[in-house]
């Protein structure tokens, strides 16, 4: 992810929290506007010389390294000094896991006001601090936390009030956090992508079938949309319930998924309706 421009700086995002107001969802993995909350933060650290993940390894196609905080779940400052651990670069951006609408002219930004500042972090529209969305002198973020006798359960305001902070207001929408279902739908209204029904409805199904899996909704309608066109209409949620079922009996997860996928498409796209043999 390293660029030229800018100053040099690595990355944390925290992506250990538990959701507890998603109903223990995991926020990360949610889609916004096509792509996960988790891609979109680390798509937001483009230029970074590492990228370091606090928390539990998840499906991206970014190079991060991942680190867990002591103990899992044991909150911000935590997070923070597991993260900090890797880092090498002289400023660090860091950022929540759960912000849609945070881009790469973000954290720029925040990085060009860094100056002479130990910190600098976005304001949003209410005039709350968002230190999840800020950039920091690595030195001085280090030892603030290093100075918290017991990370576990700290506060991360008092942790950062030693601090000389500058504050930028955000110009957009980059502190909108997906804390609460409602949020959630909100920005997948925000977005524009029109999945908001749908990603709702397969998050109320995931949750009520106690299921908790990245499904790759565009990989199923492809796969769907083939099976519905060279045999018959029924064949495509058949199918799809019958990927579902051999995925899980490979032990679930997204590789398992993607492998059936792959295998009834394959099929599909091959498959000759006894028909058409007649016909031939």
């Amino acid at each position: 992810m390293a660029d030229e421009a800018g100053p040099e700086f690595d990355a944390v995002v925290l992506a250990g929290g538990a959701a507890r107001r998603l109903g223990g969802s995991d926020k990360t993995r949610l889609r916004v506007g096509g792509r996960t909350l988790l891609d979109h933060a680390l798509d937001a650290c483009a230029g970074a010389r590492r990228v370091v993940v606090v928390g539990p390894e998840r499906p991206t196609a970014y190079e991060v390294r991942w680190t867990r905080e002591e103990p899992p779940g044991g909150g911000p400052v935590a997070a923070l000094a597991a993260g900090l651990a890797l880092v090498e670069a002289p400023n660090v951006v860091v950022l929540a896991a759960d912000l849609p609408f945070v881009t790469r002219e973000v954290t720029r930004r925040l990085l060009d006001a860094l100056r002479a500042a130990d910190g600098v972090l976005l304001v949003d529209d209410e005039g709350r601090d968002q230190p999840l969305l800020a950039a920091y002198r690595t030195a001085a973020l280090r030892n603030a936390v290093d100075a918290v006798p017991d990370p576990h359960g700290a506060a991360l305001r008092r942790t950062l009030a030693p601090l000389d902070l500058y504050r930028l207001p955000d110009e957009g929408s980059a502190a909108f956090d997906c804390d609460t279902w409602p949020q959630v739908r909100a920005a997948r209204r925000r977005s524009g992508s029109g999945e908001d029904v749908l990603e709702d409805w397969i998050e109320a199904v995931k949750a009520e079938l106690g299921i908790d899996l990245d499904v790759d909704v565009a990989g199923l309608l492809d796969m769907t949309k083939v099976a519905a066109h060279n045999i018959v209409r029924p064949a495509a949620p058949l199918t799809a319930f019958l990927v579902g079922y051999a995925a899980a009996q490979a032990g679930g997860g997204p590789e398992a998924v993607a492998e059936a996928l792959r295998k009834a498409e394959a099929l599909a796209a091959a498959y000759r309706r006894p028909d058409e043999d007649a016909e031939a």
